[in-house]
């Protein structure tokens, strides 16, 4: 169902990869709202999935870019305003990835330079995209920014590694660029801290099949899907939330606030 929410709005999705991404349900439910907006990753990445048929699909233009070099991303929002033919109204950064996580390094062994990559694509590429529009003016007043985030930035998850660091970092720049967005531009800057999905990248992590269903019995309303996800970013995108800045919104059927659940404490009570 399409509610109009986004209609003449533009924008930069990041991190489309394929139809179980994030990204990929947020650009479709931002066209479905009546939006126009430009589809980016970077080439590797554009190798690997299927961002074509979605740009086919909402008649978006790709244009290619690594979120880690300021050169890309200078060229990236230089065309983008020029192909949606004035300002950006949203941005979905929705980029993570740690070296040591998929080469199987613990947290108690990490390659340091493996750990430089995974915080510069993870977090660090939030505040160069973010310093690009800032410097640009390429941002709409009261236009919104989001970045996807995960609840290990605040607790421990033992395999989800140093992802949880750069998560941290991701929402304290939030934080921090978005009080100067505010400030100097009336541009909001939030994070969404997901329900474990079951992404390309999410399926990478140790485990992820036996937490996503804990997080499914811990949670009282269930887990959130990636669409569920992509509903409340358009929220966050519309012209609904101009008030909501600086916050880490979580996203998770109620898993954040949970100590135990009886369908956990059941498992327990049957061994």
């Amino acid at each position: 169902m399409s509610y109009g929410l986004l209609k003449g709005k533009r924008g930069i999705i990041f991190g489309a990869l394929d139809e179980n991404s994030i990204a990929w349900k947020t650009a479709e439910r931002v066209h479905d709202e009546g939006a126009r907006f430009v589809l980016t990753n970077a080439p590797i990445a554009m190798r690997m999935g299927t961002i074509n048929q979605l740009a086919e699909k909402t008649g978006s233009t790709i244009i290619p870019a690594d979120a880690t070099s300021l050169e890309d991303l200078e060229r990236l929002v230089t065309e983008s305003v020029k192909v949606l033919e004035g300002k950006i109204d949203f941005v979905l950064h929705s980029i993570g990835m740690s070296v040591n996580v998929r080469k199987g390094r613990s947290y108690t062994d990490q390659k340091y330079d493996w750990t430089a990559k995974g915080w510069d694509v993870s977090a660090g590429s939030f505040h160069k995209v973010m310093q690009v529009l800032y410097k640009q003016d390429a941002m709409s007043e009261w236009g919104s920014i989001v970045a996807l985030s995960y609840m290990a930035a605040q607790r421990v998850f033992p395999d989800y590694n140093d992802m949880a660091d750069n998560k941290a970092f991701l929402e304290s720049i939030a934080r921090s660029f978005g009080y100067f967005f505010g400030r100097d531009k009336k541009v909001r800057v939030n994070t969404i801290s997901q329900s474990p999905t079951p992404t390309t990248a999410g399926k990478g992590v140790k485990g992820f099949d036996g937490f996503i269903s804990y997080a499914e019995k811990m949670s009282p309303l269930g887990n959130a899907s990636a669409l569920d996800c992509a509903n409340y970013t358009v929220t966050l995108f519309s012209d609904l939330t101009r008030k909501v800045t600086l916050q880490n919104l979580f996203h998770d059927g109620g898993f954040s606030n949970m100590g135990v659940s009886d369908a956990v404490m059941q498992v327990f009570d049957n061994e």
